[in-house]
């Protein structure tokens, strides 16, 4: 790490990570290299690797600034009055989190295969804090969502997030492969996707 407050520190890990995210909405993990990430900031291109050993620790830097925001969502958010408002609230707070579904489809295990260790167990601990800002959403919202009912709620709600983003997200190659292989694809949000499973799963 290098000699520097701890303000400037932070303020330089953002601007990289900001930079992997403006480069993300258009490029793909496997296009993006160091160099344009560095070509994105206002200092020197190998000095990213004073913050960052590798571009996949920034992806994953950049993961877990989304799921800080998600959690901030979720923990914002008011007892809900029934499973339809429930649902619809949840969903909502997903539809603003289209970088962090896209990485968790898209590019979890390379990320997480080329980060150190102690990187990794800071996503994790981001992670687990989501995990437990949905429990106190569902605990606020009834009795009911809490306990076991919370447990089977988000082992099977956490898994389907992963495969929001290609369900909700379709390349003009991938329409007309389906379209020459006469598959309808339903035209869903994340939004409406998310409020369907999760009106599902609260019964």
């Amino acid at each position: 790490m290098p000699k520097g407050s701890e303000a400037l520190t932070h303020a330089r890990r953002e601007e990289i990570i900001d930079a992997c995210a403006a480069l993300y909405e258009t490029m793909s993990l496997r296009e993006i290299t160091i160099k344009l990430i560095g070509a994105r900031t206002s200092f020197t291109r190998t000095s990213i690797y004073n913050y960052f050993e590798t571009r996949e620790e920034i992806f994953l830097a950049l993961l877990q600034r989304e799921y800080e925001a998600w959690t901030a969502d979720l923990d914002a958010l008011p007892a809900q009055p029934d499973a339809a408002a429930l649902a619809d609230a949840l969903a909502r707070t997903l539809e603003r989190r289209g970088t962090m579904l896209r990485l968790l489809s898209m590019n979890l295990y390379d990320i997480e295969a080329n980060s150190r260790v102690e990187n990794l167990a800071a996503f994790k601990t981001v992670y687990a804090a989501s995990m437990q800002a949905v429990r106190r959403l569902l605990a606020r919202s009834g009795p009911a969502l809490s306990g076991p009912a919370a447990e089977r709620f988000l082992y099977a709600f956490y898994p389907f997030l992963f495969g929001i983003y290609p369900y909700t997200t379709v390349t003009p190659k991938q329409q007309q492969a389906m379209a020459m292989a006469g598959v309808e694809y339903p035209r869903l949000s994340v939004c409406e996707i998310t409020r369907n499973f999760v009106e599902k799963l609260l019964g």
